[in-house]
């Protein structure tokens, strides 16, 4: 889906009010304020937003404001998303958990919808936002709560690469194809977590030589035998002439447990079955069932939390 919205479309004095309804239908509930009351009356937004499989993403171009997200919101509309600020012109501050980012062109910085936040812009700006579902990043960062509000830079490194690919996405999104959107939406986020996993608060423990290529062993095997219903902590320990509790100590530095990984494998190669177009005729319980899942409805509702939306809806982003 792609779509313009803008305070053009409303008289002068309604335009703050409208454009806060605008963004809470965007992303989450929340309250806009001018920076300077005398703005409110002259206040100016555009909001152009993209649906990609697995990655909303949109382009705010503002007057001065602040936008908070306090309990109260948190508690009427339980959403649960990250967010990512990318500054495109202007400065921004990005506030939550108690720190402050200070983005100039180019930065960027993680933001939870399940906790307070606040964004302060002074004067008129342009940002690119990303929203992923909270569920996905967890699973492939550990510590999110000492990511968030802190500064990346996109003057070099994988902040650099994620702001030239978003520059270029922007361009390029009306022609892809559902298929190839997705493996966009997935490039963008390992590029955003290559990011955060700079930031000084992250400092996994270096693996040793060995241990590391037995963590790729299990991955791999995971990988080749994702339709295999038995597969299993004790079936890879079986296959690759290890112990179970060797495998659970490879895991012990990942952002899951082994058994965890499994299944959200085998979400992530369900979601890509389902914009294939060479299964388009296929039922949702058969593709399940296809990667190992036994439970249709398990498979719907963890489906949702890792997608944010149904195997159903996710399946109709291939005829849009």
């Amino acid at each position: 889906m792609n779509a313009l919205l803008s305070t053009d479309a409303v008289p002068r004095a309604q335009r703050l009010a409208y454009w806060t309804d605008m963004i809470c239908n965007v992303y989450v509930q929340l309250a806009c304020d001018a920076v300077r009351p005398d703005d409110a009356g002259g206040f100016s937004g555009h909001l152009r937003q993209h649906t990609l499989p697995g990655l909303d993403l949109s382009v705010v171009t503002s007057s001065p404001q602040s936008v908070t997200r306090t309990p109260s919101h948190i508690a009427r509309a339980s959403d649960d998303y990250f967010l990512v600020s990318i500054q495109a012109r202007g400065r921004g501050v990005v506030r939550q958990d108690g720190r402050d980012a200070v983005l100039e062109v180019g930065d960027f910085a993680l933001y939870d919808s399940t906790r307070s936040y606040q964004l302060l812009f002074e004067d008129a700006f342009e940002q690119i936002v990303l929203k992923l579902p909270g569920e996905r990043l967890r699973s492939v960062l550990r510590d999110t709560e000492a990511l968030t509000a802190t500064t990346v830079s996109g003057r070099e490194g994988a902040g650099h690469l994620l702001l030239g690919m978003l520059r270029t996405l922007r361009e390029d999104i009306y022609t892809l194809q559902p298929a190839s959107a997705l493996a966009v939406a997935e490039g963008v986020q390992s590029i955003l977590v290559a990011g955060l996993q700079t930031l000084p608060a992250l400092r996994a423990p270096s693996l040793s030589n060995l241990t590391a290529y037995h963590l790729a062993r299990v991955k791999r095997r995971i990988d080749e035998q994702l339709d295999e219903p038995l597969l299993s902590v004790g079936s890879l320990a079986l296959e690759l002439g290890l112990s179970e509790s060797q495998i659970h100590r490879l895991f012990k530095n990942e952002p899951v447990t082994v058994s965890r990984y499994i299944w959200e494998r085998r979400l992530d190669a369900c979601s890509r079955d389902l914009l294939d177009p060479r299964l388009a005729g296929r039922p949702l319980a058969e593709i399940a069932y296809a990667r190992g899942f036994n439970d249709a409805a398990h498979f719907s509702r963890a489906f949702r939390d890792r997608f944010g939306c149904s195997p159903r809806e996710w399946r109709q982003q291939r005829v849009h």
